[in-house]
Formats: C-alpha cells, structure tokens, sequence
C-alpha cells in the first residue's frame, strides 16, 4: 500500500512524494504495456471500408472520406481486384494524397500480388510520423495511431497463428480504443452467401479483449449488436439497444463494410429485410441492395463530447444517406467516474475521470483498479486535510495534460 500521511511539513513534503510516486507509475505502466498513450486523440475520426475497385464509385468513395474530414482509413481487404498496386495506390494518392493515414488487411484478391501491395502500404508507413506498427504489415501486425490500438490480420485468407497474435497484442495493450481488421467472414456474421472462412477463435480473442471488429468480405454493409457470445450470436442482456453498443472484457461488436465501389449484393440471411430482422435478433442495422444501398463508408469519432471512452458512428454513402447511426461505449477502464458529493472516494473499480473535481475527503484507489485522469482533466484534492492512497496493484494512470493537484 502506498499512502500519504501527514507531518509537521507534510504539503512540501508530499508534493514532491507524490511528483515522483506519479512519474513512477506513469513509467512502470508504459513498460508493462509498451504503448504510449491509452486515450485516442480528441474527435478523432476513422472510415472502414472494403471491396474496394477502380473507377468513379471507388473514387467517389474516396472523396466522401475526405469531405468527411476523416484523420485514417481502415481498409479491410481487396483492393482494385487488378493486381495492380500502383493504379491502386495511386488512386488514393489523387484524392487523400500520398501522406494521408491508411492503413489495410490482406483480401482474398490481394493475394497474387501480395508483396506489391504490401510494399505500397509499408511505403506509405515510412512517411507518416507519431505510428507504432509492428509485425507482419497486414498479416499479423498491429499499430497504434493517435492512441488508436489495431490489429491488421489476414485471418482465413493468408499467414497463421493469427488467434494468438490478437491474444497477445491486445493483453498487451491498454489502449481504450481497440479494433480487430480483418477480410474474410464466418457465415453468421454476414448477410450473404459466405461460408465459415476464419474460425471463430479470432472473434472470441477479440472480443475478450474488447476490441471493435471490422471486416469486407461481403458486399453488403451490416452490423450486430453488443454480443457476449459471437458463435452463438447472443447479445448482452445489458446492452440491447440497436444503436447503443459496447466493447469491453466479454462483450463487442462486428461489423461488414465491403461497399467501397466494387459492387453491392443482396441479403441472402437473417430475412427479412426490415428491422429486428431474423436468426437470433444479433442484427442492429443491414444495408444491401434489397435496402436500396449504395457505396459509402461508417464513419467512426472516437473522444468525443469531451469523454474519451465515447464514440458516435455513422455510415454514410455517396448521396448523402445515413442508413445507420450508433453510439459506442468503451468499458476497457471501466465506466466515467467521480468523487462523491461528500465522504471519502473509493475506487474499486477501472474507470475514467468524467471532468475536473474535487474530491471531498480522502481518496483510496484499491482492488487492483486504475483511475484514468484524462487530458485537460485534473483531480484535486486538499492534501492539507485529506490523503490519496493507492494499495498494491492498484494505480493512477494520467495522460498528458491531466494532472492530481
């Protein structure tokens, strides 16, 4: 336990106790989690897309990502289904140009000329600053940009032990934004005619790590509920709502984005086409030709109205339609959290600083909890009257710009 008393010279005393009692633990963090930041940058946004092609749908595709003022794209598989990775790349170049943050999966037809595109992409990497990647670059790899924790697999399509390299990263991450990408699909988890493609390990791995999943695959767009359970397709009796979901330890999404410009199929499952839909009401929102889809991308912003693990989702297409908005949780740290109005605070669970505050008495972080103090944030506490005390396994974790004062 590590507790702060007082003494005859206990304030001068005790902040600079407690100056290096927080660089320590800031430092003893990073290095069990070898990440740099927990928190995304504020309103930082990101288009999904795939099953992508070259011609004037892909390109208006493209220009609705840049109108959208997106900051990355996740491109989740098949790219311009012509082998030809400079046309390809060259056709992002024109409109986002050759600098801009986009990151991508290995697809089914990417696969004859895999080392091309890789190259393109690994080029790509070299020029941007403030990214951490490392692997197999869209095989077994995982990056963090602007706090933005994601794993690029070629699960099902190219490379192996992609179940335990998602296991691994994402134990050893702490990122509250997290996404699993990958192409391929399971049947279940898609409206068309799929087969079961990639197992359903690398969905549970991801979801016991809390992590969004986004594939292509389908050409389709369609999205599932909070579930506990991908193999059986159980939501969360907690988080029911349609466009309400959460990511956390047990509990996530996944999604299909595969209508970047190539072409739009049918619901082939899960009839009929209107809402709840059918098979085990998993499905929060289907958009395919028989909803009268068209090319577009979700959109997703993650810290937004000041809450670091909040994030409003939308899919947009080409003319302007909006077939589906949701808000997502992340419970990664736990809920947003405060001092009490009066009496001592007791944090007995992970969880995220809401906004500045006083804490009323004394402060006692236990039972292996984290307190995240975001940006801007800061926790103030009368170190004249009033203790924090942090127990053994427990700890503060304050991102830059917040502070304890």
């Amino acid at each position: 336990m590590i507790m702060f008393q007082q003494d005859s010279n206990f304030h001068n005393q005790f902040l600079n106790t407690k100056i290096l009692f927080l660089v320590f633990y800031i430092i003893l963090f990073s290095m069990n989690h070898q990440t740099s930041s927990a928190m995304a940058s504020e309103n930082f946004k990101v288009a999904f897309i795939g099953d992508q092609g070259i011609g004037a749908n892909s390109v208006s595709v493209l220009q609705l990502i840049k109108d959208e003022g997106t900051d990355m794209v996740l491109h989740q598989g098949d790219f311009d289904y012509s082998d030809d990775s400079d046309a390809w790349d060259q056709q992002i170049n024109n409109v986002l140009g050759s600098n801009f943050p986009y990151f991508a999966s290995i697809g089914n037809h990417d696969v004859a000329a895999w080392s091309d595109y890789q190259l393109a992409l690994a080029n790509r990497l070299d020029r941007l600053s403030d990214i951490e990647c490392k692997g197999d670059i869209g095989v077994n790899s995982s990056c963090k940009y602007k706090g933005v924790f994601f794993i690029l697999s070629g699960v099902g399509t190219l490379g192996s032990n992609h179940s335990s390299f998602i296991e691994k990263e994402l134990l050893a991450d702490n990122s509250i934004w997290r996404i699993c990408s990958w192409h391929k699909n399971m049947n279940a988890m898609q409206l068309g005619s799929k087969s079961d493609e990639t197992g359903w390990e690398v969905y549970k791995n991801c979801r016991n790590g809390g992590a969004i999943i986004a594939t292509g695959h389908e050409h389709s767009y369609s999205r599932t509920k909070t579930l506990s359970n991908f193999s059986t397709q159980t939501v969360n009796p907690q988080w029911t709502h349609p466009n309400d979901v959460m990511i956390g330890t047990n509990s996530s999404f996944a999604f299909v984005s595969g209508i970047a410009g190539h072409s739009i199929r049918n619901q082939d499952r899960c009839l009929p086409t209107t809402f709840p839909y059918g098979c085990n009401g998993e499905w929060a929102n289907i958009y395919t030709s028989d909803q009268n889809a068209n090319y577009g991308a979700l959109f997703c912003t993650f810290f937004v109205d000041g809450k670091p693990n909040k994030a409003n989702c939308y899919f947009k297409d080409i003319l302007g339609s909006i077939p589906d908005q949701f808000t997502i949780t992340s419970l990664i740290y736990g809920p947003l959290c405060s001092p009490p109005l009066s009496d001592n605070w007791i944090v007995s669970q992970d969880c995220i600083l809401e906004s500045t505050s006083i804490a009323p008495a004394n402060v006692t972080i236990r039972n292996n909890s984290t307190l995240l103090i975001p940006s801007t944030f800061a926790l103030n506490v009368d170190f004249s009257q009033f203790n924090l005390t942090v127990e053994s396994g427990s700890g503060v974790l304050i991102k830059s710009g917040g502070k304890i004062t």
